[in-house]
């Protein structure tokens, strides 16, 4: 159940390439910086609308896919 690292990868990338920090990440988000630091550390899988507010807040939307 790795692929949610990749996720978070990306979503690191993307916090870092429109040169935010993890606090301006949080307030665009609605979210605590810790729950960004815990998410971005990668310690525990996080619940599937705190990436869904961090995608938001960079501008992107996460979808879900069927697998073929």
């Amino acid at each position: 159940m790795s692929d949610y690292k990749s996720i978070i990868d990306q979503l690191i990338q993307l916090r870092k390439s429109q040169g935010l920090t993890q606090k301006d990440l949080a307030v665009a988000a609605n979210l605590a910086q810790p729950a960004i630091a815990r998410m971005e550390s990668k310690s525990a899988v996080p619940q599937l609308d705190t990436f869904v507010k961090v995608a938001g807040a960079l501008g992107y939307t996460i979808e879900l896919v069927q697998q073929s």
